[in-house]
């Protein structure tokens, strides 16, 4: 595998997959396709753009005719798609821009690749798609799809898309579902990177509920690593599902990163909850690990000495993402609550 398309890469998880191949693969070269929205930070990858091995390309996976150039600017080997709106919160507030881009540009991106016989096509999904379990069980690829929120319904609106291209077609797509992520770059709207950033400047860390919704938290190079094994070795038409094994209520994470970073848990204010808030994700991965021959093998204890560790030492990046669009987004969302 010579070279592939990487949809949303400017984003937490794509730039950080983009990093791992080009960290782990001497031989491959990947164009990134992303929109840039508020979530697509091209600083993420800005030490890449001298790299030969690394192209961007801005445009959006809505755009039929954008796509399709991009595909036959050279030959694909595959194309990765993360792009996505993927907040669960901003779904609630607006579910429009969920439905366009994760429907739409999923099916957008499916026709393209058909029309040029890409032979390798990843869809990258989520857990959520499974809706919630109660305090027993875990999901497995066979569990039923139940989405909970708009994000959840669009995300498994577009991985049945995948599916009938499959079958329809035979389309050589797999998808795959992963539990919460963690780690560098991921935008201050989200749990760990927002409730860090808080304590740090002594903020409220504003937690739903009682804070006992549980969620399985994977540190992202290992999800990276799973995608990479599904992308190489994956059986087309096949989910793949990876977590980390690491079960944790939200307040338990919360207090994790209060003792990491060295603050009270005075900080902690309890919040109105979510609507349609999901009780528990546990992911059962014991089909990756016999198929693709993957696990997880990086510790929380670790993966959040090293998350911590990351936005500690890049405030600069973190100062100019909670500024503007996110700073309104912010006190819409919280601001009546805190």
């Amino acid at each position: 595998m010579q070279r592939i398309v990487v949809t949303g890469g400017c984003g937490f998880i794509g730039s950080n997959f983009i990093r791992h191949l080009l960290e782990t693969d001497g031989q491959i070269k990947i164009i990134n396709l992303d929109k840039l929205t508020y979530a697509g930070n091209p600083e993420n990858l800005a030490d890449l753009v001298t790299n030969p091995r690394y192209q961007f390309a801005h445009g959006d996976i809505c755009d039929k005719s954008f796509v399709s150039s991009l595909l036959t600017s050279s030959s694909i080997d595959a194309v990765v798609n993360f792009a996505a709106e993927s907040h669960v919160d901003r779904s609630i507030l607006d579910s429009g821009p969920f439905i366009q881009t994760n429907i739409v540009g999923t099916q957008v991106l499916l026709d393209c690749c058909r029309q040029h016989k890409i032979p390798r096509y990843v869809q990258v999904s989520t857990d959520e798609v499974y809706g919630s379990l109660g305090d027993e069980g875990q999901f497995t690829e066979e569990t039923p799809l139940a989405p909970n929120s708009p994000y959840s319904a669009s995300k498994t609106a577009a991985d049945l898309v995948v599916r009938a291209y499959f079958h329809t077609f035979g389309f050589p797509a797999i998808t795959t579902r992963c539990s919460n992520n963690y780690g560098p770059y991921q935008f201050p709207e989200k749990l760990f990177p927002l409730f860090i950033s808080n304590a740090l400047q002594d903020l409220p860390l504003p937690v739903y509920g009682t804070g006992l919704n549980v969620r399985d938290w994977i540190y992202v190079i290992d999800h990276c690593r799973g995608i990479e094994a599904a992308l190489r070795n994956g059986k087309p038409g096949e989910v793949y599902n990876f977590g980390g094994n690491c079960e944790l209520t939200n307040l338990q994470l919360t207090y994790s990163l209060l003792e990491a970073v060295g603050k009270p848990k005075t900080l902690i204010k309890f919040v109105a909850d979510r609507p349609g808030h999901d009780h528990r994700y546990a992911i059962d991965a014991s089909k990756a690990k016999r198929e693709l021959n993957w696990e997880p093998k990086t510790t929380f204890a670790e993966g959040l000495r090293n998350t911590v560790d990351w936005y500690l030492s890049h405030q600069d990046w973190v100062g100019r993402i909670r500024s503007g669009e996110y700073r309104a987004y912010y006190n819409q969302q919280y601001g009546n609550r805190l």
